[in-house]
């Protein structure tokens, strides 16, 4: 199945416990991309970035199976910027600067060759963003995944109560799951979320792993144990990228292939962090997938 894939290709400078970074490679559909890419041979992107993007993470990209007709190269712009500070635990993290720059504006326009993609990926974007792009396509993809985070749920809930109905995965953290139902219990903020229009809610919570649910069942993946932990921006793209490749390779959405998808993704969000940035997603082998999905697998048997 064909995968289009919507959202911010961008720059990033990160510290954390472990090393510190200049401006590098980030974007939550760069590693959206990059990960699926582990299964897929082609997907599709609409994203946009300024003049000072280097070609050749361009030529990376699409070394890497990803059409860029539609991102879109701003002549005399600079890229979106993020530069974030992680804390000794690695799951919370300060903002030291965000410079919004194309982004501020992004009209995203679909290409007609991807107007009929079976799959939609709806990376972390202004919900009015997210729907024009839904509103673009000549057909309702089988599948549409959006991820979203706090910021939109402050400033801009209406649209993104609207952009829900239109959804059928839904991904967010357990803090943002939490604050968009208004319930304390994953449990309980789950039914309340797939009442606004998921049919099925994937809430990740880190290093303690991911929850899946629709409306009859919860299936609950851990968090793949790893010795060191370098870097987990991107983790939750990584783990988007995985889960939406995983379902378009196998061509099948079901409760039993979301659960497979989500085991699939949690070994990609893995092999994300081991690394700064992008660069682990780019060393990543069929045997080592394999193996680590095996592992996964191992540690969860009864």
């Amino acid at each position: 199945m064909q995968v289009l894939i919507v959202g911010t290709v961008a720059f990033d400078a990160i510290e954390t416990p472990y090393g510190k970074t200049d401006k590098i490679i980030g974007g939550a559909a760069t590693y959206i991309g990059l990960s699926a890419s582990a299964l897929l041979e082609k997907t599709k992107l609409v994203s946009v970035v300024g003049d000072d993007f280097p070609q050749e993470t361009i030529d990376l990209m699409t070394a890497k199976g990803m059409d860029v007709e539609g991102l879109q190269i701003r002549k005399g712009e600079k890229t979106f910027f993020w530069s974030g500070k992680y804390h000794r635990d690695m799951n919370s993290r300060d903002t030291l600067d965000t410079q919004l720059n194309v982004l501020a504006d992004f009209d995203p326009i679909v290409p007609e060759s991807s107007k009929n993609a079976d799959v939609l990926m709806l990376g972390n974007l202004m919900p009015s963003v997210q729907q024009r792009v839904l509103d673009q396509m000549n057909q309702r993809p089988k599948l549409v995944v959006l991820d979203t985070m706090n910021f939109w749920m402050d400033n801009f809930m209406d649209d993104l109560t609207e952009a829900l109905k239109s959804v059928d995965v839904l991904t967010i953290n357990d803090e943002e799951a939490r604050q968009l139902s208004g319930e304390y219990s994953l449990v309980k903020a789950a039914h309340k979320i797939l009442e606004m229009g998921p049919s099925y809610l994937i809430i990740k919570k880190g290093e303690h792993g991911a929850m899946l649910f629709d409306r009859d069942n919860i299936f609950f993946a851990p968090a793949f144990p790893l010795a060191d932990v370098l870097d987990p921006t991107g983790a939750g793209d990584s783990f988007a990228g995985g889960f939406v490749s995983y379902l378009a390779k196998h061509g099948e959405i079901s409760w039993p292939a979301m659960k497979r998808a989500v085991a699939h993704a949690t070994v990609m969000a893995s092999f994300c962090v081991e690394k700064f940035g992008i660069e682990r997603l780019l060393e990543i082998t069929p045997a080592e997938m394999e193996e680590r999905k095996l592992a996964l697998a191992e540690l969860t048997r009864m």
